[in-house]
């Protein structure tokens, strides 16, 4: 227990990997936690990422492109608050928020970057 710690969202830094997109994470050991707020309109381009991914829409609404072979979208799925989208590893996403929305993503294994990430 003595390793346990507690955390509050609002007290997190915020960074912001790409335009209309806020977030806070939370990095472990070998999962990681990120608090995402898509503003309306935030355009997440199609991006693949060896982390597995569960996207869980705490509010608003978000049109998740779920790509095949070179990138391009072969469906899409939108999500509303209480929806989870499980991404397994390597399956190629992108996402546009039709409205603010709030995302908490749950990544294993850890990592510093993830698709969103500017190198």
């Amino acid at each position: 227990m003595a390793d346990a710690k507690k955390y509050r969202w609002t007290e997190l830094e915020v960074d912001r990997p790409m335009e209309l997109l806020d977030r806070r994470r939370i990095i472990g050991d070998r999962m990681m936690i990120s608090q995402v707020c898509l503003h309306r309109g935030c355009d997440v381009p199609m991006h693949a990422h060896e982390n597995e991914q569960f996207a869980m829409v705490m509010s608003g609404r978000v049109r998740f492109g779920l790509g095949g072979a070179g990138g391009a979208a072969v469906r899409e799925v939108v999500l509303t608050a209480g929806e989870v989208l499980h991404l397994p590893s390597r399956v190629p996403h992108s996402a546009y928020a039709e409205e603010e929305t709030i995302v908490l993503d749950v990544f294993s294994p850890p990592s510093e970057k993830t698709g969103i990430d500017r190198t």
